[in-house]
């Protein structure tokens, strides 16, 4: 009896302690260079506080920290630095990705995604640790090419919430929803709607694993705060046969919504986000070019917002372009002068279009006549050949790209060439592919490309992930010659040139 009255006295005296001290501090790091190190005020305690990845520093708690967090007989009793952490998780690390080959191009890249996310799951910090260390090789697994991976069989790998979900049954409840994230400040969200990942096409609710895979990146090489991200993903149901039928999908089992119903949920969406959080940044994420444009025109002056396909892609590509008239030993002057031939015309191809002309434009005066004469410098092949004004049901953002009946007349060309065709009568400086079709640049088209009218033919295989490239440089360096310029949109292994 005196036993049980000398622990509930104890247990009294901590609660007491607790209620009059519930805020404690712990030593952390901070993800903002500018601000250093510096320590954060924890209102949990115990088991609480090593569930929570955001506070968890495991083993590297110092005793002081594990006595005034109640911490103390919940971890082994060595203190280790977080160097030392690291140490230890790299070995396992290595030691356990090899007992798995399922990856797209690495044969354990799968393997390695679950470990690391199992590490994101219990210590973030020591997650982002890892990740900036070993950025070149763990950017390919976090993101493209493994997440294509990830989000095909996100269903299965499901273990810990992340980010949230806002979905067709939440209409009406939106705003209040936005309130139960924990973060009061938050700096950037990446949202999707799962209706075109990567080149996979629509996977709904998995689609996630794209969000959560770009806003790892954002905090390990633009060192974003990490407790200010926010992953989301907005589940309008999907039009994909297999998940509709799969007992095992998270998300809704329903058709896809579209026309109106689809903007009203968007529409609550951005008002609730900005309500509560009126300076984040909003990116949107491999949204279907059907509404890609659309919702862009429609927020792009009302919200901070941007379409990463749309814009992000045109500008890395165009930045690209420019390079490649540079390598080709020309003046930057001249890139209005470069015969582009653009395989896709998705919402990444037609931004990249949008931007590169507005930028040949410019440099020619950035009036009518200037647009005009930028137009006429691409060549667009979609999935039924070249764009024409001869085109039925023409696609209207790809319209202002169509050719004219005259022009392609006299180029022996025709509505619906096949690229090949085009790439042989053209002779481009640029073949820019952006299909999400892997293979497309077949021998038949880099043979083609040998005819260009450029001494540094350029190809840019862009598509992602890897297994959607176009082509593999050393595809296009073997059949078109050493010469040429390559990019591409996915990693690949370096190329042995035989001089």
């Amino acid at each position: 009896m005196s036993n049980q009255i000398r622990a509930s006295s104890s247990l009294i005296r901590r609660l007491k302690q607790q209620m009059s001290n519930p805020a404690v501090l712990i030593q952390t790091r901070s993800f903002t260079p500018s601000e250093g190190q510096r320590p954060v005020i924890v209102h949990k305690r115990s088991l609480d506080i090593l569930h929570d990845p955001w506070f968890n520093k495991g083993t590297a708690f110092s005793m002081t920290e594990r006595d005034r967090l109640d911490l103390r007989g919940l971890l082994p009793p060595n203190v280790m630095s977080t160097d030392q952490q690291i140490e230890r998780f790299m070995v396992d690390l290595k030691r356990l990705e090899v007992q798995a080959r399922d990856g797209p191009t690495d044969p354990n890249a799968l393997a390695k995604w679950r470990i690391l996310n199992r590490l994101h799951d219990r210590n973030e910090t020591m997650y982002y640790k890892v990740l900036i260390a070993n950025i070149e090789e763990y950017a390919p697994i976090v993101y493209t090419p493994t997440v294509g991976l990830v989000c095909q069989n996100y269903s299965g790998l499901f273990r810990r919430p992340r980010g949230m979900y806002f979905s067709a049954e939440d209409r009406g409840e939106m705003k209040s929803m936005v309130y139960n994230w924990p973060a009061e400040q938050v700096d950037m969200i990446v949202v999707t709607d799962g209706s075109r990942i990567l080149g996979l096409g629509d996977l709904g609710v998995q689609g996630i694993g794209i969000a959560v895979g770009k806003l790892d990146l954002y905090v390990a090489a633009a060192g974003i705060n990490p407790q200010r991200v926010l992953p989301i993903m907005i589940d309008v149901g999907t039009t994909n046969e297999k998940l509709l039928k799969d007992p095992l999908y998270l998300g809704l089992q329903e058709h896809r919504l579209d026309g109106d119903e689809y903007v009203s949920v968007i529409d609550e969406f951005m008002e609730a986000i900005f309500t509560r959080w009126p300076n984040v940044i909003v990116q949107f994420e491999d949204f279907q070019s059907k509404w890609a444009f659309k919702l862009l025109q429609r927020y792009r002056y009302k919200y901070r917002m941007f379409n990463d396909d749309v814009q992000g892609t045109a500008g890395v590509a165009v930045a690209g372009l420019l390079g490649a008239v540079r390598a080709q030993g020309r003046s930057m002057i001249d890139f209005p002068k470069q015969k582009i031939v653009v395989a896709g015309a998705g919402s990444a191809g037609l931004g990249v279009l949008n931007a590169a002309r507005k930028t040949m434009a410019r440099m020619l005066g950035n009036n009518e006549s200037a647009f005009d004469s930028a137009r006429s410098q691409f060549w667009v092949v979609d999935a039924k050949g070249l764009i024409t004004e001869d085109r039925e049901n023409i696609d209207p953002d790809a319209k202002p790209f169509a050719r004219k009946v005259n022009e392609i007349s006299r180029q022996g060309l025709w509505e619906g060439a096949s690229l090949v065709e085009v790439v042989q009568q053209v002779k481009p400086d640029v073949l820019l592919g952006l299909s999400a079709v892997g293979g497309l640049f077949s021998k038949e088209v880099l043979e083609a490309m040998r005819g260009s009218t450029s001494t540094r033919p350029a190809i840019f295989a862009m598509s992602n992930p890897t297994n959607n490239a176009e082509c593999t440089p050393e595809e296009a360096f073997s059949i078109v010659g050493d010469n040429i310029i390559f990019a591409s949109g996915s990693p690949f292994k370096d190329v042995d040139l035989v001089c």
